[in-house]
């Protein structure tokens, strides 16, 4: 508490620019507004973007996808291709024993790659990374991805071959692959691995400063409201403009502006401030102030349905909830048409997209009328509808606590529900435990409102295949939510990620998103465009569009003036 009310004095006096790196100036902080906490900081568990908005100053990992939406490495030398040698396929078999086309793929790290407390990052860690993620007790969201992996062949404490069991098209990525600390890391994983991710120093010993491979560590936390980072004193690439990096939680996002206008914060990141409308307002009170930058992107706004619901099951009445509601209406009132209506959760940005025959579900109250007549709910004495027992159309609707843009829209919704007889019962709940707790682990009883954030041609393996459900059994790990199982749908998934060729891929990819509107697991509702409120002073911050993180090059942010 000590260290955090001394940064803040010192921001509120303000601080002299020093010379920097190649000419540069330095600032010694800069304090980034967000609007929720961290549940966990490990890479590996859980998907809030918070946490790798934090972590993208803090941890580089293999691969990643660049501003320009195309893989590059973070911390290899080159990505491995057919064409270069670097990469071979061989006959294999696929998770059902069929012939198939696995890949080996030989990786490089940097040579000058060190953890924060000065250990060499090697291939070991590579290694404990994989044993983490196959690990089925182990919890990690994306775990599949880590199963499909044979074998690591280590070359040398920086060279390593991945066999992985098929090769896929974006193969040369190593997608969500994280590096673990293997020195920190492999005692506490191997002591119980089902507890590891309630264990992991990340959590117990978030400032140990041996968990972090980027340009900086986490130094200090003030849990639910702040993250200090400093520089990683063993960081090897270009030098930070800033000393020390203070992320502050705000989370509700009216008081985040506050912050931003009373000095307590020098900008607020557009991956997780404030909501389009705000932003828009924003502007046009302070645009000779502050930078607004408005990044249309890969953020798709929806609603996940909990299908064990026996209510939601029936497809009649999650297509009579998009019915009745006028989603452009929403758009155009609440966000001046900048953030178009889904249709499912690939963006028109991404080539993928299709509109043919993929079902479209247009603001129609009499048809959300006649599905819910249909599916037995008929109007009772107050208005709400009930079902032949007695029971009340009565849905949970549940979002992040003090998202100003989000609340409002569950307003709006509940009133155009109200309209066609379904009652909302809203109860929000702050970020890290809606995250980490409720969603995470499928506690909402209906509906949970938040957003994806996805790469470029994104294959929803972790979001839409029946195995990555959920549940005590497999640790929570996975994405499907919703717990949808679709046989087609797994199919459907595992082809595209076997074929290389775009032409053949496309026809796939528009079959997928006939089914996700036909089966409609989740509620779109609309694509989000970023806010960033930046200070005048700083440049070469590039928004990307996609799931990575501005945070991810943090070390060529530049203090201009």
């Amino acid at each position: 508490m000590r260290r955090i009310t001394t940064l803040t004095c010192l921001l509120a006096l303000g601080l002299a620019l020093t010379p920097g790196p190649a000419g540069a100036q330095t600032r010694e902080v800069l304090t980034i507004g967000i609007n929720q906490y961290p549940a966990n900081l490990n890479p590996s568990i859980g998907s809030m973007l918070v946490a790798s908005y934090v972590m993208g100053a803090a941890h580089r990992q293999i691969t990643i996808d660049g501003p320009d939406w195309k893989p590059q490495c973070q911390t290899c030398t080159g990505l491995p291709t057919l064409e270069n040698g670097l990469a071979e396929t061989f006959p294999s078999t696929n998770r059902d024993g069929e012939p198939s086309t696995g890949v080996r793929k030989t990786y490089t790290l940097k040579d000058d790659l060190f953890w924060g407390d000065g250990t060499p990052v090697t291939t070991d860690d590579v290694v404990f990374a994989w044993e983490v993620g196959k690990h089925p007790d182990s919890g990690v969201s994306t775990q599949t991805s880590y199963q499909d992996v044979l074998e690591i062949i280590v070359v040398d404490d920086k060279t390593f071959t991945i066999v992985d069991r098929e090769i896929d098209f974006k193969y040369p990525s190593m997608g969500d692959f994280q590096i673990l600390p293997a020195h920190l890391e492999r005692p506490i994983f191997e002591a119980d691995p089902r507890e590891y991710r309630n264990r992991t120093a990340y959590q117990t010993d978030t400032g140990n400063p041996g968990l972090y491979n980027g340009p900086y560590v986490v130094d200090s936390v003030e849990v639910g409201a702040s993250l200090t980072l400093e520089r990683n004193p063993h960081w090897k690439g270009p030098t930070p403009a800033f000393d020390r990096i203070v992320v502050r939680a705000v989370e509700n996002t009216s008081a985040l502006e506050a912050s931003l206008l009373s000095g307590s914060i020098d900008m607020i990141a557009g991956e997780a401030g404030i909501s389009i409308d705000q932003a828009i307002a924003f502007e046009q009170r302070n645009a000779d102030d502050y930078q607004i930058i408005f990044k249309p992107g890969l953020i798709y706004e929806h609603m996940d349905v909990m299908l064990d619901n026996p209510i939601l099951s029936d497809l009649r009445v999650r297509k009579a909830l998009l019915h009745a509601v006028d989603r452009q209406a929403i758009t155009d009132k609440l966000f001046s048409g900048k953030q178009p209506v889904a249709t499912t959760f690939v963006n028109p940005l991404d080539w993928v997209y299709t509109e043919d025959r993929v079902e479209t579900y247009p603001f129609d109250p009499d048809k959300a009328i006649a599905l819910l007549d249909e599916a037995g709910w008929t109007p009772g004495s107050d208005g709400i509808r009930v079902n032949a027992t007695g029971e009340r159309l009565s849905i949970s609707l549940m979002t992040t606590a003090g998202n100003r843009s989000r609340e409002l829209v569950q307003q709006v919704l509940a009133d155009y529900w109200k309209r066609v007889g379904i009652e909302t019962r809203i109860r929000n709940e702050p970020a890290r435990v809606y995250f980490g707790e409720t969603v995470s682990k499928r506690r909402f009883e209906g509906l949970a409102m938040f957003a994806w954030l996805s790469a470029p041609e994104n294959v929803p393996r972790t979001t839409l295949h029946s195995e990555s459900i959920p549940s005590e059994a497999n640790n929570w790990s996975g994405q499907n939510y919703p717990g949808y199982q679709n046989p087609a749908m797994d199919d459907l998934i595992e082809a595209i990620q076997r074929e290389l060729d775009p032409a053949l891929r496309a026809p796939m990819w528009a079959e997928l998103q006939r089914i996700y509107a036909a089966d409609l697991p989740v509620l779109p509702l609309y694509f989000r465009a970023d806010s960033y409120i930046l200070p005048k002073w700083l440049s070469e911050l590039t928004p990307t569009g996609h799931k990575y993180a501005t945070t991810n090059w943090i070390e060529m942010w530049r203090v201009t003036e």
